[in-house]
């Protein structure tokens, strides 16, 4: 348990005094040059700016030491993990809204009483900013109780806002407030969207701004918004693990706008409330643009949204970090004139980005590339790019076959979701065009089989394949907070992990609790791990002879093909992600002489 800081009251210091005290607290906190610090100084203070801020954002001095050294200084203990009493929160709540905590970054943590039962005789307040003369004097006029003031690092503050009032707290009182009487949502008018701090209208339209752009910070790729019962519940999806999102207590009051704004947003049809709807907004965050898909279910409590955050990407084959061993197979198949590159696995685990870099490495004025996507994703410049519209008929099939008569060089199907698809796919493959796609398998062997599944000839897979590459996305481990792993030696001998690497490489795992650069998770960001099965002269024999798996998978062993979870082992031993994670997605393989033909013989074949 984290001991309790001593509060005390805050002594005034003023004129040359600050900037004394600050450079003192520098000095010991290790500041790397005095002397530019004392311009920043000078400067905030000639100017009247927020100086505590200023000095944190020049990064010469480490925030935590820095404070710790200034409260010491100025009287005030130090609070490593300021977390408001949840037994005092309602009260404190009352004596310090939303609004005057949030807009001036003080965080309410707890009332000090005589006894259990007493009044409160004063209340705790932890601030990092102990010279905001103007924070000071905003909460000194909202609360009538003495206060007793601790010090804490910045971000440990303004985390502990968002997790006691909820994200978009301080808007939320003046939201309800102002809203029609009658709930309308017809009232709520479309606006540029533009995530701007500037903006200090309270209205549904910051609110929802207000959630979107704390889910951009936190680095989130979804935001659900789901409405239960009793709540309105939001969720972000952080590093692939779900996240509920503390809100305001009443945000259920505002479930009809702030889903009625969403909508707007995203062009959909706010009366339409029975039927599903797809949508995309374009937003704009710090002169950056960001694309948004949006997805609408209709529940029994209400309807539910499904944000994913796009973003503007760069893509190339860099960022996917591959092994060395992929990498050279993947350019070998790049380089080819015609044929299909198949990426396999399941939704979510970066197969369109792959598919992205892959075009990316071919995108100059030399080729023509098409892309059929449902939906498009990422606007690519200078590839033209197709989204499917079952309601006008345009299918993968029907949008692949008006391709193909366009002249394109480089071809990306979406998915490959049915006989017709693959057909066509496989067609254009063989008349001279290199041709992209995704597969819904368990792994790249897989995809030789679901093929056959399909309806697609033996031989027609083994003309036109050039190779199968599955993939899955693990945490990576949070390179602030990692520490060394204690795995006994029978939990890696039931993984299989290679004994070779353990001799010669350091594990790690996730620290229980993480740290603040991770958000308490331990994990920061995914990585992807890949396996390539390459279609082999001796490969294509065996198919068409109509090899079990098992046969499948021995041929492609001969043939130098390394599992996904051999590719994790190596990013483990490469201190990137843990044992758990590789094991987490992953199955190891077991072989047998018996299992069913997957692969049916071609009547006529040797």
């Amino acid at each position: 348990m984290t001991k309790r800081a001593k509060p005390g009251k805050l002594r005034f210091v003023k004129g040359g005094g600050i900037a004394e005290e600050i450079l003192t607290a520098a000095g010991k906190a290790g500041c790397t040059d005095p002397g530019a610090l004392r311009d920043v100084v000078e400067e905030s203070l000639a100017g009247n700016l927020e100086l505590i801020d200023r000095i944190l954002d020049s990064d010469l001095v480490e925030d935590e030491a820095f404070l710790k050294v200034l409260g010491e200084q100025l009287g005030l203990s130090w609070e490593g993990d300021p977390e408001p009493d949840t037994n005092d929160a309602r009260e404190l709540k009352q004596l310090c809204g939303p609004q005057v905590s949030i807009r001036n970054l003080l965080l309410p943590l707890r009332l000090e009483r005589p006894d259990e039962k007493a009044d409160p005789t004063a209340i705790v307040i932890a601030t990092y900013d102990p010279f905001g003369i103007h924070r000071r004097r905003a909460i000194y006029q909202s609360v009538d109780l003495p206060i007793h003031w601790v010090i804490a690092s910045r971000r440990q503050v303004i985390a502990g806002i968002q997790n006691f009032f909820g994200v978009g707290a301080d808007t939320f009182e003046e939201v309800l407030a102002n809203r029609d009487l009658d709930g309308s949502d017809a009232e709520i008018q479309e606006e540029v969207n533009v995530i701007d701090d500037n903006d200090t209208e309270a209205s549904v339209v910051k609110f929802v701004n207000q959630i979107l752009k704390e889910a951009l910070a936190r680095r989130a790729t979804d935001i659900h918004v789901e409405p239960l019962s009793a709540d309105l519940r939001v969720r972000y999806r952080i590093d692939g693990v779900l996240q509920r999102v503390a809100v305001p207590e009443k945000i259920k009051d505002l479930q009809a706008s702030v889903i009625a704004r969403l909508k707007v947003m995203s062009g959909l049809d706010i009366a339409e409330k029975r039927l599903p709807q797809d949508g995309r907004i374009h937003l704009r965050l710090e002169g950056q643009p960001i694309d948004v898909r949006v997805a609408t279910i209709p529940g029994i409590e209400g309807e539910s949204i499904s944000l994913r955050l796009l973003g503007q990407e760069k893509f190339n084959l860099e960022r996917l970090g591959m092994l060395p061993h992929i990498r050279h197979d993947v350019d070998e198949i790049l380089q080819r004139p015609n044929g299909i590159m198949l990426v396999t696995g399941p939704t979510g685990c970066g197969k369109s980005t792959s598919l992205y870099c892959f075009l990316a490495v071919l995108n100059d004025e030399s080729r023509r590339i098409v892309t059929i996507e449902d939906p498009v994703e990422n606007k690519m410049e200078g590839v033209v790019q197709i989204a499917v519209k079952p309601e006008i008929n345009l299918t993968f099939a029907g949008g692949l076959r008006s391709i193909l008569r366009g002249d394109p060089n480089v071809v990306m199907v979406g998915e490959i979701r049915d006989l017709e698809t693959a057909e066509i796919a496989i067609r254009a493959a063989l008349t001279g065009h290199l041709v992209f796609s995704t597969l819904h398998t368990n792994d790249a062997i897989g995809g030789i089989a679901r093929l056959v599944d399909m309806g697609v000839e033996p031989f027609l897979v083994t003309a036109a394949v050039r190779g199968f590459m599955a993939q899955r996305l693990v945490r990576r481990l949070c390179k602030e907070c990692r520490q060394p792993a204690s795995h006994g030696d029978d939990y890696l001998k039931s993984c299989g992990f290679p004994h070779e690497l353990l001799g010669r490489h350091a594990l790690y795992e996730a620290k229980v609790g993480g740290c603040e650069a991770c958000g308490r998770t331990g994990y920061r960001g995914r990585l992807a791990i890949y396996e390539l099965c390459r279609m082999t002269p001796k490969l294509q024999e065996l198919i068409v002879r109509g090899g079990t798996r098992a046969d499948i998978q021995r041929q492609t062993m001969l043939d130098g093909f390394r599992s996904m979870r051999d590719y994790g082992w190596e990013k483990v031993a490469e201190g990137e992600t843990t044992v758990a994670e590789v094991v987490s997605v992953t199955e190891e393989a077991h072989e047998t002489d018996n299992e069913q033909v997957v692969v049916p013989a071609v009547v006529g074949a040797s």
